[in-house]
């Protein structure tokens, strides 16, 4: 928020979009939780728009990022929040290159590393691909999926760029829902196939770590929130 007059009386909504956005910049890295901590308290606390702008002066709008050097690493910027999960992989996870199922299953979970290039097949079994904690060997992913009589889940970030380009024959072959805010430097993966009697799926999902941090920020702001119109009663 900006103001032609800072000395101009803050209210409630005005604050409640300063820590909107302040819950914004610690979801994407941009402050940590006693820095969010510290300015969130400070905004409830803000009787003027002088004291709510320096809180939100350094951070851009949300999903927005500014032009920055390019990393000899091979991420596309410097700090964004992929960077190390591409073109490097933990020391104790080996590139999957694929997953087969006969009557069985297969599954890839946690912190594990895709190659550029990844088949799943299943024939009356299921697979299970999860991408939310995975680091990749290249921004650029194929995701091949074959399902029989059987079925493969995939689950990705919501904010992944993922283009879904299979079908389905007496089955089904697609994504629940599209990404509303693709995050800048997002792995780009193309998911291809079919699934014949059977079906491909993929679902946007946040990480258990991610919806609990929100869920406990959100209650954080709520208590800073009342305790504030305690203290003006």
């Amino acid at each position: 928020m900006t103001s032609e007059l800072p000395e101009m009386r803050a209210s409630d909504s005005e604050r409640e979009r300063v820590a909107e956005q302040l819950r914004d910049a610690v979801a994407e890295g941009r402050i940590d939780m006693e820095e969010f901590d510290t300015r969130l308290e400070a905004a409830f606390k803000a009787r003027t728009h002088g004291e709510l702008q320096p809180l939100i002066q350094d951070l851009p709008a949300a999903g927005t990022t500014t032009d920055l050097a390019p990393s000899t690493s091979g991420s596309s910027a410097v700090g964004d929040r992929w960077g190390s999960r591409i073109g490097r992989s933990p020391a104790h996870s080996k590139t999957s290159k694929g997953g087969f199922a006969f009557w069985s299953g297969f599954s890839r979970k946690g912190t594990w590393t895709v190659g550029p290039s990844f088949t799943g097949a299943v024939f009356q079994g299921g697979g299970d691909i999860d991408l939310r904690e995975a680091h990749f060997e290249q921004r650029d992913v194929v995701i091949r999926c074959f399902a029989l009589m059987g079925g493969i889940d995939i689950v990705v970030p919501p904010d992944m760029d993922v283009t879904v380009r299979g079908f389905g024959v007496m089955g089904d072959f697609g994504e629940e829902s599209d990404a509303t805010d693709v995050t800048p430097g997002s792995p780009r993966v193309i998911i291809t196939g079919f699934a014949l009697m059977g079906a491909v799926g993929v679902q946007r999902k946040m990480r258990a770590a991610d919806k609990r941090r929100l869920k406990e920020e959100r209650k954080r702001a709520q208590l800073e929130k009342d305790r504030f119109r305690k203290e003006l009663d």
